[in-house]
Formats: C-alpha cells, sequence, structure tokens
C-alpha cells in the first residue's frame, strides 16, 4: 500500500493545473497585442476611427491570386501553399503547352472543376505569352524549342492570297472558237500576240498599246497559230492556207512565208533557228529559217491533227499531240541532217481523247505534263527518261491546256467543257490551290508571261483574262512595270 500511496504523490507534484507565470508569451497573445497597440497608436483627435479586423487574420484567398499586396501593419509572413497535387497539376500543364488545343474547352473545365474543386488552369504555375513552337517530329530536346522561341521566316511569312477576279479583261473579237487551234503566246518583250480570225494584233503589255501586225488577204482565211521566238523579236504565224509566216514585229514587216504542208499549221514550237509545225495532215515539219531550202525534216507518225507541240526547254526533245489520242517524244534534229522521217524516243497512247495540252517541266527537264480532251479528260505525267507515266489525274473536263508556274512549282491547267474555267495544281502531288472562274465559254489556251507571275487565258467568249496569280521574288528585280498599271479594261482590238 506505501508503494501506491508513493506513485500518487509523484503524479500529484508533476501535474500543471496552475498557470506558469514566467513562461514566454504566447504567439497568440504578441499577435493581439501587437495589433491592439497599432490600432491605439493609429487614433488621433478629428479623425474618424477605422480599424481593419481583417489585418490580424490569414489571408484566405489562394496564394497568388489576390490583386493586393497583404498589409506590413499586423501581417504576417507570406507563406503560399502549393500541395503536392498542385504541383503535378502544373507540371502536366506545362508539358501540355506543346500539344493542340481541344475545342471543347467548356466541357475540359467543367470536368475540371468537378474533379478536382477547382479550374485546372489556375494551378499554372509558370504562364507564357505566346503559344510556344512545336517541335519538329523526332526532335530530342524539346525544352530547345519551347524555351527558345525567336522570329522566324516560317512564322512570319504572309500567307499567299490569289484573286478569284482578273487583274484585266481584254476583248477578242471574232476569236475562232476551236479547240484544236493555238491563237494566243506572250513573248519575252512582255508583248502579247493574239488571232482574231485572219488578223493578229499585238498588246504591249507594259505600255498598253495595240497593233495590227498583219491581216490575210482573203477573207475565208485564218490564222491558225503563233509562237514568239526565245528572243522575243520575230514570231511565226501559222495559216489556214498550209503556210507558216516570218515577221519582224519591231519593224512590222514579213521575212518570208513556208510553203510545205498540204493542210492547216494548227500548232508551232520554236528551237533555237528550228521551227516546228504541226498540220491537220498528221506531218510534223523541221523549217530551218537560215537557208532558203527550209524544210530540212518531216515526222510522219501522227494519222490525225497534230494539235499540241513543244520543244523542251533544253532543246533535247519535241512532245507532239495530236487528234489520234497520241503523245510522241521526238529527238533534236542534228545539223545536216535531212529525211523524211526518224524514230520516237516514246510514244503514249493512254489518253483517251485528243491531246492538244502539253507542258515541260522547267525545274526537271525530263518530265513532261499532257492532257485529254473531252473523252478523256486526264492530266497525266510522263517521265521521258524511263518512259513510265508517274502519275495521272482526273480532272472531270476537257483539258485544252497545260503551263508550268516556276515561282511556286505548281501546274495549271485550262478547261472547257463542262467547267470552262482555270485551275492551279500544287505539283507534284496535285492538291488543288485555287480554281479561277469567270469565262463564259471553254477555255482554249492558257499563257505565262515572262516574268512568271501572270497568266492570261482566251476563252470562246471572246476575252482574255490576265490573272496576278503568283507573287513575285521581292529580292528579284520586276521587268514588267505591267503589275503596276490599274486595273481597267482593255481590248485586243480596241478599247472593250
Amino acid at each position: 500500500m506505501a508503494q501506491f500511496g508513493f506513485e500518487n504523490d509523484i503524479q500529484s507534484i508533476l501535474k500543471l493545473d496552475m498557470p506558469i507565470l514566467n513562461a514566454p508569451m504566447a504567439r497568440w497573445q504578441r499577435k493581439a497585442s501587437s495589433s491592439n497597440t497599432s490600432s491605439l497608436n493609429g487614433l488621433s483627435p478629428g479623425k474618424p476611427t477605422n480599424v481593419s479586423l481583417s489585418s490580424s487574420k490569414t489571408p484566405s484567398k489562394t496564394p497568388g491570386k489576390s490583386k493586393k499586396t497583404p498589409s506590413k501593419i499586423g501581417g504576417d509572413r507570406f507563406i503560399p501553399t502549393r500541395n503536392s497535387k498542385q504541383m503535378d497539376v502544373a507540371n502536366f500543364l506545362l508539358t501540355k503547352e506543346n500539344e493542340p488545343l481541344d475545342a471543347n474547352t467548356e466541357s475540359q473545365k467543367a470536368w475540371s472543376v468537378s474533379l478536382n474543386g477547382y479550374n485546372i488552369e489556375d494551378a499554372k504555375i509558370l504562364h507564357f505569352g505566346g503559344k510556344p513552337l512545336n517541335a519538329p517530329e523526332g526532335y530530342q530536346n524539346n525544352l530547345k524549342v519551347l524555351y527558345s522561341q525567336g522570329s522566324t521566316p516560317a512564322s512570319t511569312k504572309k500567307t499567299r492570297y490569289i484573286s478569284s477576279t482578273p487583274d484585266r479583261i481584254l476583248d477578242a473579237p471574232d476569236l475562232r472558237n476551236d479547240f484544236y487551234l493555238n491563237l494566243l503566246d506572250w513573248g519575252s518583250h512582255n508583248i502579247l500576240a493574239v488571232a482574231l480570225h485572219n488578223s493578229v494584233y499585238l498588246w504591249d503589255a507594259t505600255k498598253g498599246d495595240i497593233i495590227l501586225l498583219m491581216r490575210m488577204e482573203r477573207e475565208e482565211d485564218y490564222i491558225c497559230s503563233l509562237s514568239w521566238t526565245k528572243d522575243g523579236s520575230y514570231l511565226a504565224v501559222g495559216t489556214s492556207d498550209c503556210k507558216v509566216q516570218l515577221w519582224d514585229v519591231e519593224n512590222q514587216k514579213r521575212l518570208r512565208s513556208m510553203s510545205s504542208h498540204t493542210a492547216r499549221v494548227g500548232s508551232l514550237s520554236w528551237n533555237d533557228h528550228i521551227l516546228s509545225s504541226g498540220s491537220r495532215s498528221g506531218h510534223i515539219h523541221h523549217h530551218d529559217v537560215r537557208v532558203a531550202d527550209h524544210h530540212i525534216f518531216t515526222l510522219t507518225t501522227h494519222t490525225q491533227e497534230v494539235c499540241g507541240l513543244q520543244w523542251s526547254p533544253d532543246g533535247r526533245y519535241l512532245a507532239s499531240g495530236g487528234n489520234d489520242n497520241l503523245v510522241c517524244v521526238w529527238p533534236r534534229v542534228h545539223e545536216g541532217s535531212a529525211g523524211n522521217d526518224t524514230q520516237f524516243v516514246n510514244c503514249w497512247s493512254e489518253h483517251q481523247g485528243a491531246v492538244k495540252a502539253l507542258a515541260w517541266c522547267p525545274w526537271q527537264s525530263n518530265i513532261l505534263a499532257s492532257g485529254g480532251g473531252t473523252s478523256d479528260r486526264h492530266i497525266r505525267i510522263w517521265n521521258v527518261n524511263s518512259g513510265s507515266c508517274i502519275s495521272s489525274l482526273d480532272t472531270q473536263s476537257q483539258v485544252s491546256s497545260l503551263v508550268f508556274a516556276p515561282n511556286y512549282k505548281e501546274l495549271v491547267s485550262a478547261h472547257g467543257y463542262a467547267h470552262n474555267n482555270v485551275v492551279i495544281w500544287k505539283y507534284p502531288s496535285f492538291s488543288k490551290v485555287a480554281e479561277l472562274n469567270g469565262h463564259e465559254d471553254r477555255v482554249l489556251s492558257v499563257i505565262l508571261s515572262p516574268d512568271g507571275s501572270t497568266i492570261a487565258s482566251v476563252a470562246g467568249d471572246e476575252t482574255i483574262r490576265l490573272w496576278k496569280s503568283f507573287e513575285l521574288d521581292p529580292w528579284k528585280p520586276c521587268h514588267t512595270p505591267m503589275q503596276q498599271r490599274p486595273c481597267k479594261p482593255n481590248s485586243a482590238a480596241g478599247q472593250a
């Protein structure tokens, strides 16, 4: 019993029933005492009493969201509250910055409030002023792209604009609406030549002047084809009376008239001093314009009218298309050679309609584009070296003309029935860049301006429309002031 009594005495001694008089003041007591002292010191006679009770309380709002800084008087040290959950969310948001935005942001916000109790966007630790650039696919260091944003040519490049309306409209009365003829050509001196029935008119795109170059003697005769020399000084004219005329444009003088065909001459193409002409008889003649005996070679594979003829830019091959649905590629005629026939390099019969549209690729000398008529409607790309068809596109419309636009590496096609428009395609993907509508009849031909910025289209509605569809390179000088002239209708034979 004595042992139990001793334990009770020890417990009574250790029991703290009385306050500790000499102990330090508690933290809450110091806080209250400091607040009351400050409030009393702020009172003065004649001034209203305005004691804020909230200054002694810890701010209840989320740290970092308050617009006012806590008062130093009576305030405590600022300790941000960032639990592990918020840090994880913030880390997730930072890593998600490079991902594309989801359009359904309201739904995401609702789910975030329901699951987390707050909007997930409020948990951000860092906020970027602009959208970080996405790292390229397979890039190793994503943070290098994320934190080293800068102005790059790709980000500052302006969006290309292609006008759906023509820059100019020229009147072309009495234009012959014949699919098989080539009645338009644009020379290197920025002069546009157009054949109107039995006359040839020249329109100076720089000055706007119109000149009547020639008119055939007989009213029943008509112009079938036109082709400028590379230097733009001479113009070849194919006629319905089976002749090919050569004109000096500057002096407006006919230099010679060459006879060798037995039918109308619907296609022409130059290769230095060699002029090739295609006839309704199916024959292709090579003319050496330097000599009196000009007819030096004849190609006879086509069985119907030759309506398309194009020499390659390097002068190695001649492409021909005919009403017999054939596309043929011929080798260059060598100096001093003469004869009546030669072996073609390639001859393709995949088209199911007449082939008038032919175009060589300026940046790939072995690539040829061809387009078929109403029964075919296809654009086909050929590799001359391998002899294979690389690609084919069904345009759902008659293809009357093709031209490559080197400024943007695109292909321009002109269409007759049933679309009657001009289409710009990205090459070689054949994705449609733009449609140029406005002609009221089938488009017969398109031609590119010397600087490559404008295409001219001529149609059966007796109009020539100029489309400024290709932006000029600002670092290259512009040799054709036509682009800076105001847009107003003109006439190829007078004012519209």
